[in-house]
């Protein structure tokens, strides 16, 4: 369905005849346009368009209006909405056009299947204005001459469209020229107006579908005008000190419009602003006395104004200005409080006592000093204690009693009102009950429960809790009808320790403390766990609390994570008051691996590793191994002890032979009595009427049964090995002086053993002492060491053929051989031979021979001459015979050869002293 301005466009395109335009993409010429070119349409109405084609391009290109195609940016329309006209007119309708988008296009599907643009048209949607509502005008005062005029208002809906928006505004009988807004469409500035006159003004929108108007609003610029605000602003100090007064200048002058005031203030600082009451500023005026405020303060002020009848609008506010009040006398006295430590004497104190600095809304001015009283009341007689002090502390030395505390606060003009502080002997009174804490963003709440009893105030004390440093108490005084109050300035994960006093009027409560955190973290560290004790089964594990700096929180429990190399971890849980655990059913010589944990409310931190390594063996038992191995030994070793005891005999026969003691031996009851003198020093002369007389080899069988008889005979000491000075030889005992060769000693063994059995014999010399007058001599025995054989020739006499000699020739032959003098030194050794006595029952063999060599060996420490040794021993064996008898022996009958005697060794020279060493 065609509209009326379809029609008309269709009927002027056909009557002018319209040469074709060429379309872009189309054929060389344009074969046909859209009407209407370009239209502007209301959204949400209904839309028609035309596609008519030339009559030059029917022919031509065998097109007609069936053919024709449309597309809304490169859609195609649906079918439904095509309409054909005529073979040249195509005709599309929208019903809605907030579908429609731009461009719109008529095309054409030509030969060959290709489709051809035709034309296009460009479709613009939009909406008419509405009308501009809330029409309101100021004017700004932007000196005493100058009056320009805003005007604002309220557009409307957005049009999509280009809207032009003026005001307009007229007096009664004259119009002025609009006001065009430049930059933004609800704004729009008159230059200047005129007070007094009403005006009319009003906005007209207006865009390409219609107009709009706003009611107009019939106004006198008086009426709606925002003056300056005061200026040349001052504040001086009045008589009082809680009175400030403001003076300022008007910007506008009274004659064209009385003002009232608004004044406010606050103090430097702060952020809350106070206001005079605006009854008290409602008439017009240039100053003002502000009263009721605080002395000693600093104050800042700001004024505004308006038309005094309240029509129009308030200035802005004016610059600020600051002013001080003046001083006055304090208006409260200082908080005090107490820290008493008793630790020194419990008969007296040490008195911390505390003030806090006057708040300058209580101070009034600047405190010069603090003027404190203490009183006894424990001794009424006792002097009022008195001192000004500067600072906010004083420590005392007071006995333990009760004490009255009284603290005023001085400046120029005046004191304070005194604050007073019991101290009693006790703190006996009741003390508060649920003491809490609760965090509140950066503030740490504090409640408690208020005993039965009326309380005065509470002071609430705390300290950071810290390891590196002492707590620092910070207190607080609230009133007693408070049961909780925010602490400020509190650290996040910082332990406090916050303790909570009642004051009553005779007295003070307990105190009753807490720990509280603000915020808590995980700890900062984990702890070190280390080892106290390592068994076989079982592990005694240590560690130290955190640090109070280090737990960041509290610390709920410890967690220990314990494993082998390549075992499960074990976690045990312990109670955070724990410094110690045992770790039990353990494997026996087992590496571990622990570590411990730390938990806060807000995570766990783990320590470092350790390792350990169980023992092997468990307690005991060790013991239980080597004690009765060692038992064991001890009793083979107790059995081994018997049986060599019960087999001494045996062992002594095999180990260590009976060797017969010479001093016990019969052959000492046999000595000469002949006394001899020697010439011997002084110092060597032990026995003075003694001498050695004799000397003897003595040859026994180590299996013989027989022993000697024994007699007690003391031994000398003075016997003692010499060296040998012969020439070219050492003569040992019974050595031969002549270098003969070894004779062979007489044997008693009724045996009859050959001279080969020499290597059980043992050889002794006979020491024979001179009787002290004519006394029996005590005869000596001591062994000799003289391994050296007598010699065959030596063995065998040629005085003595036979064995079978008489005591009387025996005796003969000793005296003769006795007496011999020096010349007898020169005979042969075989010439001088001893006669051979044998025992009778085989208890002494002897075999005596006293020889004289031309070499003999140098006496021990006497050094004697050789004829004088010869003289003395000469001497020695006629003693013996004289002075004492003989007692003859019995001489076996049948003696043995002298080749059947067994050999034995050469006899010792003797001298007094010692003998001769081999």
């Amino acid at each position: 369905m065609f509209s009326g301005w379809n029609w008309v466009a269709y009927g002027l395109y056909l009557l002018l005849n319209i040469c074709p335009l060429e379309a872009s993409g189309g054929l060389v010429q344009s074969c046909g346009h859209i009407i209407p070119e370009s239209p502007v349409l209301a959204l949400g109405s209904n839309f028609t368009a035309l596609c008519i084609l030339n009559e030059s391009c029917l022919d031509f290109g065998n097109i007609y209006a069936s053919q024709i195609i449309w597309k809304i940016k490169n859609r195609v329309v649906p079918k439904e909405q095509y309409r054909e006209i005529n073979r040249t007119v195509s005709s599309v309708t929208f019903n809605d056009t907030s579908s429609l988008a731009t461009p719109l296009t008529c095309n054409i599907l030509a030969d060959g299947q290709i489709e051809q643009n035709i034309y296009g048209i460009t479709v613009t949607v939009g909406l008419p204005p509405e009308k501009p509502k809330n029409l309101s005008c100021i004017v700004h005062q932007v000196s005493k001459l100058t009056h320009p005029m805003t005007c604002t208002w309220n557009p409307g809906r957005h049009t999509f469209l280009d809207t032009q928006f003026r005001l307009r505004y007229r007096w009664p009988r004259e119009n002025f020229p609009d006001c065009v807004p430049k930059d933004v469409n609800n704004s729009c500035t008159i230059p200047d107006v005129q007070f007094f006159v009403n005006l009319e003004i009003w906005v007209e929108a207006a865009n390409a579908l219609g107009k709009a108007e706003s009611d107009p609003l019939v106004l006198d610029p008086i009426d709606i005008v925002q003056p300056l605000p005061p200026h040349n602003v001052t504040v001086n100090s009045g008589i009082l000190p809680t009175v400030l007064k403001l003076s300022w200048e008007n910007s506008i002058s009274s004659a064209v419009m009385k003002l009232k005031f608004n004044i406010r203030y606050r103090i430097t600082g702060d952020t809350n602003w106070m206001e005079i009451p605006s009854e008290d500023t409602a008439s017009p005026r240039t100053s003002f006395s502000v009263q009721g405020l605080q002395p000693f303060t600093e104050y800042v002020f700001s004024i505004r104004c308006m038309k005094e009848d309240g029509v129009g609008y308030w200035s802005d506010w004016s610059e600020e200005k600051t002013g001080i009040t003046t001083e006055d006398k304090p208006s409260k006295g200082p908080p005090i409080w107490r820290i008493i430590d008793a630790s020194h004497s419990p008969a007296s104190w040490t008195v911390h006592l505390m003030w806090k600095a006057v708040k300058p809304p209580e101070a009034n001015g600047v405190i010069l000093q603090y003027e404190l009283t203490v009183r006894d009341k424990s001794s009424l007689s006792s002097p009022l204690k008195k001192f000004n002090v500067t600072s906010t502390n004083l420590t005392l030395q007071l006995p333990n009693g009760t004490y009255e505390v009284t603290v005023i606060a001085r400046n120029k003009v005046g004191a304070s009102p005194p604050s007073v502080l019991l101290i009693p002997a006790s703190n006996s009174k009741a003390p508060v009950k649920n003491l809490r804490t609760l965090p509140k963003y950066d503030k740490l709440w504090v409640g408690w429960t208020a005993p039965n009893s009326y309380v005065l105030k509470y002071v609430i004390e705390w300290c950071m809790v810290s390891s590196r440093s002492d707590c620092i108490i910070e207190w607080q005084i609230a009133q007693g009808d408070v049961q909780g109050i925010d602490l400020k300035g509190i650290k996040p994960f910082k332990c406090y320790l916050i303790t909570v006093y009642p004051l009553y009027a005779d007295g003070q409560g307990s105190g009753q403390s807490v720990k509280a955190y603000l915020k808590q973290d995980r700890p900062s560290k984990g702890p070190t766990v280390q080892t106290k004790k390592v068994g076989k089964a079982e592990a005694v594990l240590t560690w130290s609390h955190l640090p109070v700096d280090e737990r960041n929180g509290f610390i709920r429990n410890y967690t220990i994570l314990y494993k082998t190399i390549d075992g499960n971890e074990t976690v045990v849980t312990v109670d955070p008051s724990k410094t110690e655990y045992t770790l039990s059913s353990l494997t026996s010589d087992t590496l571990y691996t622990v570590r411990m944990m730390a938990s806060t409310d807000n995570g766990s931190r783990s320590g470092p590793d350790f390792t350990f390594t169980t023992q092997k063996f468990g307690k005991g038992e060790i013991e239980a191994i080597v004690v009765p191995v060692c038992l064991a030994f001890l009793l083979i070793v107790l059995l081994a002890v018997l049986f060599c005891f019960n087999k001494r005999d045996l062992i002594k026969k095999h180990i260590w032979p009976i060797v017969p003691d010479p001093s016990k031996s019969n052959i000492a009851q046999w000595s000469p009595q002949v006394p001899a003198k020697h010439n011997f020093s002084s110092k060597d002369q032990m026995y003075p009427e003694g001498s050695f007389t004799d000397v003897s080899v003595v040859e026994i069988e180590a299996d013989d049964k027989k022993s000697f008889s024994e007699q007690d005979l003391k031994p000398f000491d003075l016997l003692k090995k010499e060296k040998s000075t012969s020439e070219g030889h050492s003569s040992g005992i019974g050595g031969s002086s002549c270098m003969s060769s070894p004779r062979q000693s007489v044997s008693d063994s009724d045996d009859g053993e050959t001279a080969q059995n020499t290597s059980s014999t043992v050889q002794y010399s006979t020491v024979v002492l001179n009787g002290y007058r004519d006394q029996t001599p005590v005869q000596v025995f001591s062994r000799s060491e003289s391994t050296q054989p007598l010699l065959d020739s030596e063995e065998r006499s040629e005085d003595h053929a036979g064995g079978d000699d008489s005591p009387a020739q025996r005796q003969q032959y000793f005296r003769q051989n006795g007496g011999q003098d020096e010349t007898n030194r020169d005979r042969p050794c075989f010439d001088r031979t001893k006669q051979i006595t044998h025992a009778n029952e085989g208890d002494l063999v002897g075999f005596v021979q006293l020889q004289i060599s031309g070499q003999s060996s140098q006496p021990l420490g006497l050094g004697m001459e050789k004829n004088t040794q010869e003289a003395a021993l000469s001497n020695v064996f006629q003693a013996s015979t004289e002075g004492q008898t003989v007692r003859p022996e019995t001489v076996e009958e049948n003696p043995l050869s002298i080749d059947e005697m067994p050999k034995s060794y050469l006899p010792q020279t003797v001298r007094q002293g010692g003998y001769m060493p081999q």
